[in-house]
């Protein structure tokens, strides 16, 4: 894990240029999927938000290591960047990328994405918005609120999660657990533009911009040992 003290969140700023609106998701033609070792080449990313994930050993902070770092700019391709079991986890043009205080950053499930991110790369990569806290907030008439189902809903393709629990890091990664890696942020830019309007129209958009600026603290609580307790319950 990186040993470099950082600060917790550089930019509380989130808002910036207005993402392109994306009416039925990504077409995937002339569209491709570009797989990098350790490191993220410099300039393939364009301006603006850029959508995030991460695949690991496990969901045990602590425990199972990163594996994989996926990232797009919402113009259609994926870019996957790998990391080795003896990685230093270096990988200037990434961290660059993710601690840009002036790029928003678009997960789904932010609160492990940012610890991850943290305890291996050092950075904290924010600004945050989440699709899965944002739909949290406004399609309270499901208790469907993972991928699957928001693609599904909103933007109306069917992904698959079969390699969700996939060995990530195996020397060679098989085609279909990158085509998963890579769907994992295909549809985030989008999504946003769907989940906004709903926040708009129910009055939430304080409300969300609110939990997304809380997200880096919850993830650093989560590094400290508060994961799986709630510090502001009564008991």
């Amino acid at each position: 894990m990186a040993g470099a003290q950082h600060s917790l969140c550089p930019d509380r700023r989130i808002r910036g240029p207005p993402l392109s609106v994306h009416p039925l998701a990504p077409m995937r033609k002339n569209m491709s999927v570009h797989f990098h070792e350790e490191d993220l080449p410099e300039g393939v990313l364009g301006p603006g938000a850029v959508a995030v994930d991460t695949e690991t050993m496990g969901l045990q902070l602590g425990r199972d290591r990163l594996c994989l770092v996926q990232i797009s700019d919402g113009s259609g391709d994926e870019h996957l960047v790998r990391f080795a079991t003896d990685s230093a986890f270096d990988a200037p043009n990434l961290k660059a990328v993710l601690a840009d205080p002036d790029r928003l950053k678009l997960y789904h499930f932010a609160r492990f994405d940012l610890a991850s991110i943290r305890a291996y790369l050092g950075v904290m990569a924010a600004p945050v918005y989440c699709t899965k806290t944002a739909s949290r907030l406004v399609r309270t008439y499901t208790d469907r609120h993972g991928l699957k189902d928001l693609v599904k809903e909103l933007l109306g393709h069917e992904i698959s999660k079969q390699q969700q629990s996939s060995d990530w890091g195996a020397p060679d990664l098989s085609d279909a657990q990158k085509d998963y890696a890579a769907a994992d942020v295909r549809y985030l830019h989008a999504l946003k533009e769907r989940l906004d309007t709903r926040l708009a129209r129910e009055g939430r958009t304080e409300l969300a911009q609110a939990c997304f600026e809380f997200l880096p603290y919850r993830a650093v609580l989560d590094l400290a040992g508060w994961a799986d307790q709630d510090i502001f319950a009564h008991v």
